[in-house]
């Protein structure tokens, strides 16, 4: 299983609106960066996610799996980017921000921390364990 971390901004598309998807989930559209496409596309049914809330809060705020590979995003007309579906699985007990993640030495080298800007990010199995510690949720 691989770990991912997905990025929105709550006002948009919040961690409380994927839970009211429900088992379904929802298609993670919308992403128009090459690199975050392409982490999409490597992604497999069952891997997890910290779901990230940007601009308002800066804090992972959920955990989520994939429950669909990658396929055309249905907001994209020219057939470039595509998507993966994911579903909420759970609340972190305590939402992770951002300057905590930064003043943990461990998570030095996350992708969140080194590139906080990208939507799609890959999380190490490490920094997996290191989050979910600091959430007080169990990996």
């Amino acid at each position: 299983m691989a770990y991912w971390l997905f990025k929105s901004e709550p006002d948009v598309f919040s961690f409380e609106d994927l839970t009211r998807k429900g088992a379904d989930g929802q298609e993670w559209d919308g992403v128009r960066n090459y690199q975050a496409r392409n982490h999409m596309r490597t992604m497999k049914v069952g891997d997890q996610g910290f779901f990230y809330h940007s601009n308002e809060g800066k804090e992972v705020v959920g955990i989520v799996e994939v429950v669909k590979t990658a396929h055309p995003d249905s907001t994209d007309d020219s057939g470039t980017w595509e998507c993966v579906d994911i579903r909420a699985i759970r609340p972190v007990i305590k939402p992770v921000s951002l300057l905590a993640a930064k003043a943990e030495p461990r998570l030095k080298s996350m992708a969140l921390v080194a590139n906080s800007r990208l939507s799609v990010q890959p999380v190490t199995n490490d920094e997996w364990a290191i989050v979910c510690e600091m959430g007080g949720t169990e990996p």
